[in-house]
C-alpha cells in the first residue's frame, strides 16, 4: 500500500493506494476518531453499488458500525440539486444525524455529490472518499465538492475536506474501457502541469497503463495525487496556485455542459481542453514546442485531440466567460510555459479563443 498525507490549513488527513483495501476499513475509522457509536452513509449509484456496496458495508457492519445505503443513478446527471435533495430525504430516514459520516463509493460524480450533501447535511458532517475510478484519483483530492447546473460546471458547491481517501486500484478492473482511457487525462493534467519526467514515465508505459497493469496504476495514481496534494497544501480554497489544476478545464468544462453533460466524458473534455489551451499558448506567444508533444502524450492514453461534430461557437464562448477563474466576464486561462510548468493567464482575446476553437475543430 502507497499513502501520502494531504496537510491543509484545516486538517491533516491521509490518502491510501492499494489491493483489496476495503476490509481494513474499520480500522481506519476509528484511528480517525469515528467508533461503532456513529451512523455511517453509503452513498453510490447504480454501477458501482451492486459491485462494491457490499464489500465497504459487510467489514463495518461486522465491525458493529451501523450503515445506511444510498443510490443514485450512474452518469453526470446525478450532479443536481434534485439528487441532493433525495440523499438528505435517505439521510433523514435512516438516522443519520450530526454525529454521522457519509461514505462516498464511487466516481467522481459520487465523490462531489455526497461530498456536498456531507458539507451541507446539518451545516456539515464528515465525509470519506472511496474513489472507484481513474478520475477520480483528482476529484477525491482537495475537498472541492459541489454540484452542476444546467448553466454551468461545479458552480454549486463548497471547500470541504475528507476525513481521509481510500483509493482501492481493484475496483478500477470492472471499468468500462472509455472510463478506463478518460481517467487518464486527469493522470496527464498532473504530469502537464507539474512534472516533465513524469509525463515522460507515462508516455514510456502506455500501454501497459491502459492493461491497467497494477504496480504501474498505483503509481501513476500515486504520482497525479502526490501533484495535486502539494498544490492543493499550498492553496486549499484556490485563493491563487491551485487555479494551476484546472488546466484544460476551461474548454473542457465549456464542452461538457454545452453537450448537457450527455456527450463527451469530463476526462475527453479535458484532454481535448489542454490541447486547445497549448495551441492558445504558442498563439499568444507564451510557450513555444508545446502543442505536439501534448497531442503526442494523449494520443497515447487514445484520447481525442480535436473536436468532432458540430459545436456551437457562441455557447462555447458564453460558458467561458462563466468560468470560475473569469473576472467581470474577462477570458482567463491557464496555459503551459512548458511541458511540467503553467500559469494562470487573464485578459485572453476573444478573437484568439474563436481561432483555438475553429483550429480544434479541423484536427
Amino acid at each position: 500500500m502507497r499513502t501520502l498525507k494531504v496537510s491543509t490549513g484545516e486538517q491533516t488527513y491521509p490518502i491510501l493506494i492499494g489491493r483489496d483495501l476495503y476490509a481494513r476499513l474499520p480500522e481506519w475509522l476509528r484511528s480517525r476518531g469515528i467508533g461503532p457509536d456513529r451512523p455511517l452513509m453509503l452513498v453510490t449509484d447504480t454501477h458501482v453499488g451492486p459491485l462494491y456496496g457490499e464489500k465497504v458495508a459487510g467489514p463495518l457492519r461486522a465491525a458493529g458500525y451501523r450503515v445506511g445505503e444510498a443510490s443514485v443513478p450512474a452518469g453526470e446527471s446525478s450532479k443536481s440539486l434534485e439528487q441532493l435533495s433525495r440523499l438528505v430525504e435517505e439521510g433523514l430516514r435512516f438516522g443519520l444525524d450530526r454525529q454521522g459520516v457519509v461514505l462516498a463509493l464511487g466516481g467522481g460524480v459520487v465523490g462531489d455529490l455526497a461530498g456536498f450533501l456531507a458539507a451541507s447535511y446539518m451545516r456539515g458532517i464528515p465525509f470519506v472518499q472511496l474513489p472507484t475510478t481513474l478520475l477520480a484519483h483528482d476529484s477525491s483530492v482537495g475537498g472541492k465538492v459541489g454540484v452542476n447546473h444546467p448553466l454551468g460546471k461545479n458552480v454549486i458547491g463548497a471547500f470541504h475536506q475528507p476525513l481521509m481517501v481510500v483509493f482501492d486500484v481493484s475496483t478500477l478492473r470492472t471499468l468500462p474501457r472509455r472510463e478506463v482511457v478518460s481517467g487518464y487525462a486527469e493522470v496527464v493534467k498532473h504530469a502537464l502541469i507539474a512534472d516533465a519526467s513524469f509525463a515522460d514515465w507515462l508516455l514510456r508505459n502506455s500501454e501497459r497503463l491502459l492493461r491497467l497493469e497494477p504496480s504501474l496504476v498505483e503509481e501513476a495514481i500515486w504520482n497525479g495525487c502526490r501533484i495535486k496534494a502539494e498544490v492543493v497544501s499550498q492553496d486549499e480554497r484556490e485563493a491563487g496556485l491551485r487555479a494551476i489544476l484546472n488546466y484544460g478545464h476551461t474548454i473542457g468544462h465549456a464542452l461538457e455542459a454545452a453537450s448537457g453533460y450527455a456527450g463527451l466524458t469530463h476526462g475527453e473534455g479535458v484532454a481535448i481542453g489542454m490541447v486547445g489551451a497549448a495551441m492558445l499558448a504558442e498563439a499568444l506567444g507564451t510557450a513555444r514546442d508545446v502543442v505536439e508533444p501534448t497531442k503526442r502524450l494523449l494520443q497515447a492514453f487514445h484520447l481525442p485531440v480535436h473536436l468532432a461534430g458540430e459545436w456551437p461557437e457562441e455557447k462555447l464562448l458564453e460558458l467561458m466567460r462563466r468560468d470560475k477563474k473569469a473576472r467581470g466576464g474577462v477570458y482567463a486561462f491557464v496555459l503551459p510555459e512548458r511541458i511540467g510548468s503553467v500559469r494562470l493567464v487573464r485578459g485572453i482575446p476573444e478573437e484568439a479563443i474563436r481561432r483555438v476553437l475553429r483550429r480544434l475543430k479541423s484536427g
